[in-house]
């Protein structure tokens, strides 16, 4: 199969929509973006600078300065901010407890909304975020919006940190609580789904089950060459 068209996946974290937008593209032969990635990547570059999380304006001008590219071949991942690889560090706790902040700034949207664009082109592609559907690409063919209980959400990302105490799992779930009321509050690109998003409940499913819902839904939307099943 080979994707033609867009692929918007949405959703809060712990959803697995990382794993599952890889994944998907790899079997649909397309490419992948990680726009989360790129919030990070800037995150980091503010942090590294010393700036104050509240100065939008300083927050602004750094994002604007920085060099940020990110590949798009989910076989090899990777972003780099002024030719420094850092694919690793900005998953960190530190780039992960500021990040809500940075992407908050309307400019620093602006700026990666326009990069994220440029990187979708003419398709081909299964894009992963939090404004896909309704603002970097509101016109894919295939929007879904990823969600999960915030427990099971929970022991995801205790299971990908290696913890496993309960005193860990609940602390885990209460940030994920703030981040997801954080980001769906915010003024500039809240989070929520798309109006014409298919909104899919991954709790009591597996990462195969998602892949073979999404690449039926890709398939009836005529975007793998191959007619519905």
């Amino acid at each position: 199969m080979s994707l033609t068209g867009v692929i918007a996946l949405d959703g809060p974290s712990g959803t697995g929509k990382s794993s599952v937008a890889r994944t998907l593209a790899r079997r649909l032969a397309a490419r992948y973006l990680d726009t989360g990635a790129m919030y990070r990547a800037v995150t980091w570059a503010v942090l590294e600078d010393g700036i104050a999380l509240d100065d939008a304006d300083a927050v602004a001008a750094c994002a604007a300065a920085a060099d940020l590219e990110i590949g798009t071949d989910p076989e090899d991942e990777w972003v780099a901010v002024d030719g420094i690889q850092i694919d690793k560090v900005i998953r960190s706790a530190h780039v992960t407890a500021a990040v809500s902040a940075v992407s908050a700034v309307p400019e620093v949207r602006r700026l990666l909304v326009a990069a994220q664009r440029d990187l979708i082109g003419d398709g081909g592609i299964v894009v992963e975020g939090r404004d896909i559907g309704t603002v970097v690409a509101p016109d894919a063919e295939l929007k879904v919006y990823l969600t999960a209980s915030p427990e099971e959400r929970a022991l995801r990302r205790a299971r990908q940190e290696a913890r496993t105490s309960p005193k860990d799992i609940a602390a885990i779930a209460a940030a994920i609580r703030r981040r997801d009321e954080y980001d769906s509050n915010r003024p500039t690109s809240p989070l929520r789904p798309a109006d014409d998003a298919i909104v899919l409940d991954t709790t009591a499913m597996d990462e195969d089950d998602v892949i073979a819902r999404l690449v039926d839904l890709a398939r009836q939307r005529g975007m793998t060459g191959e007619g519905p099943r």
